[in-house]
């Protein structure tokens, strides 16, 4: 039997999630991150669409948004100066859509309806016709998702944690008051595994021999469009519809626009479909004044979401030692700072900086349900 590497915390997963949740327990204890791919942040990490707005998501979220403000604003230990960059968000909404608009503005804070006139003169091509309603978000900001996770990383090593890259898990069981997960880059071990696999999650909870928690991943699209001509876009605001079908960003001075899509798939490095993309371009096409003339280049990433759309978070009920951080959906970037501390609380036994109502919302223990194998 090869002789394994020993560590306290395995992390499996090297998105930003799972390497912020390394940084944080580094700590207080010895951390190993096994990354599959060749490099940290390949899958959705890199893919994200790097924004921070509070107001993103149900309750639970919004209160994981507001926790991970402050450290984004300072990130002491990451970078030495802040993570975000003002944007600002327009939400706007045709005749059809301003159901949607009330409820996303329902509980929100920092945000305020303005007029359609007004949500023009923030986005110049937005076509004025059709337009019934809009809503300015002034606080939402770019995050600099790559200093963000090199920071963490940097953190995890300065503090004794160790990052093994193309370190996929074949198999992982507990004996011994430990876990033993085999890869190709070695054997490791550790009495606490934490599964920050994002859409591999339910995979690996299966070579534990635990039930899945019902994860799926979505496929979200985006593509880089040239800046219209005459405008300098770099000021503009991220613009998207009430209903969701399409959002844009200025990206470098360019626009990236994507279709919002959501189709569910299996895990895998995803690649935009070209149909779905084209529809999505049409929608935004349809609420501008100028045509999509050029895609200069698309992707895909896979956003992974619970069936309540909040993240799971927490000791399995069911197997020692085995912790869940998995569920962030499009939520991840900018919660990963308030779950990787919430992650370090818990795995050292501590009371958790966060209310304890959104602590019970992201526990794993929601989602068990009968089925082969054992609970999450």
């Amino acid at each position: 039997m090869a002789e394994a590497t020993m560590a306290d915390v395995l992390v499996i997963g090297g998105g930003v999630a799972g390497v912020g949740a390394g940084a944080f327990i580094a700590a207080d204890a010895r951390v190993v991150v096994l990354e599959r791919e060749a490099a940290i942040g390949y899958h959705a990490t890199s893919r994200s669409a790097a924004v921070y707005i509070r107001n993103y998501g149900n309750a639970t979220l919004r209160a994981l948004n507001a926790s991970a403000e402050p450290f984004l604003t300072e990130p002491e230990g990451v970078s030495d100066r802040s993570l975000l960059s003002p944007r600002g968000q327009l939400m706007i909404a045709r005749e059809d859509e301003t159901s949607a608009l009330d409820a996303y503005l329902d509980g929100a804070s920092g945000i305020a309806r303005i007029a359609p006139e007004d949500a023009v003169a923030l986005f110049p091509i937005l076509r004025r016709e059709g337009l019934a309603a809009a809503a300015h978000e002034p606080a939402a900001s770019d995050i600099d998702v790559d200093r963000l996770l090199q920071g963490l990383a940097r953190l995890l090593r300065v503090r004794g944690g160790l990052i093994v890259t193309g370190a996929a898990v074949g198999a992982l069981a507990r004996s011994g008051g430990a876990w033993r997960a085999e890869t190709r880059q070695g054997v490791f071990e550790a009495p606490v595994v934490v599964n920050a696999a994002g859409a591999w999650a339910d995979t690996v909870a299966a070579l534990a021999g635990l039930r899945p928690v019902g994860l799926t991943p979505y496929r979200r699209s985006a593509a880089i469009l040239p800046a219209p001509d005459g405008f300098n876009v770099s000021r503009w605001p991220l613009i998207v519809s009430a209903a969701e079908t399409f959002y844009a960003k200025p990206e470098a001075g360019r626009l990236m626009v994507s279709p919002a899509d959501e189709d569910a798939v299996e895990p895998h490095d995803a690649w935009p479909d070209e149909m779905v993309l084209a529809e999505g371009l049409h929608r935004y096409e349809q609420a501008v004044t100028t045509p999509v003339t050029r895609v200069e280049r698309s992707w895909a990433g896979l956003r992974t979401f619970a069936p309540d759309r909040t993240p799971v978070v927490g000791f399995s009920a069911a197997a020692e030692g085995f912790f869940w951080l998995a569920g962030q959906g499009g939520y991840g970037v900018q919660t990963a700072p308030a779950l990787s501390r919430l992650a370090a609380d818990l795995v050292a036994g501590r009371a958790a900086a966060l209310p304890e109502t959104v602590v019970r919302a992201l526990d794993p223990a929601r989602l068990a349900a009968p089925g082969p194998g054992r609970a999450a």
